[in-house]
């Protein structure tokens, strides 16, 4: 079969789970072809991967180069405005783009204002340039004066509220800003529709578009895959910007809206933990579409050692981004450092691009709390086990997960944990490690000091660990899944309650 994996801001660009997630699926199921379309910002040429011979095509989708970079529409099969003239298409784009603007800001929880919308816009972009066609002073002033009147009308109902995100009262930089956006979050309309058997979205959120357009062009069948939760990821991820509040509130309709709308075009939707599942339900999904399907390791790479490190040591595993809650780390070390003064903290991970200043804050974070020389960075590793056998036990502070490989991968490794009690974290680790809330500075440093002072309870947490994953956790269950998956569906009526 013909697979088309769609990505935004992963595969084959950036380590982590979500990357390691899409390696596994395309190099373990060699018996199909895929083709990868990556979203990223600006034009990407080298992958941080090595390809799997199977993948036929690396398509990139760069949602801020040049405007003509994203698109090559011309001489598709949508081509019913070609022969108006351009003031008639002008005027049929601004119809299109205020029936979005209504969806976005007084169109209430439902997608499908939505969906009509960005379906004329694909239309439409797939014989002229979307960019040119949507960057205009009208759809400028347009948006602003929409915006306004919603938010006052808001405003004025605030006794009886009505469900969804705020919209709160924009300045003209805000509404400017918010086109701007606005239309580089559609580029992907612009890109000629994927052809394929399946289009599969390793995330929710700007890679859906591409399925939507296969979808209107084709009819193929669409898989959602959530990792983590996209929607709860923005709002957590929003907290760090330094947009304003209402540019953030525009932000936050928008990804909820698309979220929504994504659920709603999915064939089958298979989050990556039960903890996902709750979420999409709350977001609308239908719950007949949904199978959690969790993520899997090779036991094999991940072999479990007796021997631990002469002094007492924590190690971390995974991206430097603010999600995984370094500070929270950092101070609960500075915490155990003080009970066990030889303590060390070994940090082992990669800096995304854009993540440079979280990296920068917490080295200084670490000279402030005068840890320098036993927390320590060290990078990129090679052999990902040699990590987490680097320390007494494996540490997890994020504040958000989906299923996380680096708990996984540390449970079959034979490694006692202590991880934040978010996303599918207690699903994955079921009594075999300890949990704590996020952000809790002295619980995990107290949970940390009581692995680090009791090698009986590393040892049993730890071989009680490798066990959980062999009999539950494995890539091989994990890729049957998908093998007895894709071909279900082209076989089988939708909407879809997939059953092994």
């Amino acid at each position: 079969m013909r697979i088309a994996l769609l990505c935004e801001g992963t595969y084959p660009h950036t380590q982590g789970g979500v990357s390691v997630w899409c390696d596994q699926l395309i190099a373990g199921l060699p018996e199909h072809q895929f083709q990868v379309y990556a979203i990223s910002g600006q034009r990407l040429n080298l992958p941080d991967w090595t390809l799997p011979p199977n993948v036929g095509r690396l398509v990139s989708v760069p949602l801020w180069a040049l405007p003509g970079e994203a698109r090559r529409g011309a001489g598709s099969a949508v081509m019913g405005p070609a022969a108006q003239s351009r003031a008639q298409r002008q005027a049929a784009l601004d119809d299109t783009y205020d029936q979005l603007l209504y969806a976005l800001f007084a169109g209430g929880d439902d997608p499908e204002l939505l969906l009509g919308a960005l379906r004329k816009l694909f239309d439409w972009a797939q014989c002229g340039d979307l960019t040119r066609g949507l960057t205009t002073r009208r759809n400028a002033a347009e948006l602003y004066r929409v915006w306004q009147r919603h938010a006052q009308d808001q405003a004025a109902q605030a006794a009886q509220p009505r469900s969804g995100e705020v919209l709160l009262q924009p300045c003209l930089a805000d509404a400017l800003q918010a086109s701007t956006w606005l239309e580089h979050f559609l580029r992907p309309l612009s890109c000629p529709p994927p052809q394929a058997d399946v289009c599969h979205a390793a995330s929710n959120g700007l890679s859906p578009l591409l399925a939507f357009t296969s979808k209107w062009t084709y009819g193929t069948p669409f898989v959602l895959t959530e990792h983590g939760v996209y929607l709860r990821e923005r709002y957590l991820e929003l907290r760090f910007s330094g947009h304003s509040p209402a540019f953030k509130s525009f932000l936050l309709r928008f990804y909820s809206l698309l979220t929504r709308a994504a659920y709603r075009m999915a064939d089958l939707i298979t989050p990556g933990s039960h903890y996902n599942e709750r979420w999409q339900l709350a977001q609308g999904a239908d719950p007949g579409r949904i199978h959690p399907v969790y993520n899997g390791v090779n036991p094999a790479f991940f072999p479990p050692s007796s021997a631990e490190p002469v002094q007492p040591t924590i190690s971390w595993v995974g991206r430097i981004d603010p999600l995984k809650d370094l500070e929270t780390l950092i101070r609960a070390f500075g915490v155990v450092k003080s009970a066990l003064p030889g303590a060390r903290l070994r940090m082992f991970g990669s800096v995304p691009r854009g993540n440079e200043r979280y990296a920068s804050d917490c080295q200084a974070l670490i000279g402030q709390l005068g840890l320098s020389a036993e927390a320590t960075f060290e990078g990129h590793i090679s052999d990902v086990v040699d990590a987490y056998h680097a320390g007494h036990m494996v540490a997890l502070t994020s504040i958000s997960e989906g299923f996380p490989y680096t708990l996984i991968e540390a449970m079959a490794s034979g490694r006692a944990t202590v991880a934040t009690d978010v996303g599918g974290v207690t699903e994955a680790l079921g009594e075999t490690g300890l949990v704590v809330a996020p952000r809790d500075v002295s619980a995990f440093a107290q949970a940390s000091l009581s692995l680090l002072g009791n090698a009986g309870l590393r040892a049993s947490l730890g071989q009680a660990a490798r066990q959980r994953v062999l009999s539950q956790f494995t890539l091989e269950s994990f890729l049957q899944v998908y093998r007895q998956l894709y071909p279900r569906l082209l076989t089988r009526p939708m909407p879809l309650r997939w059953a092994p």
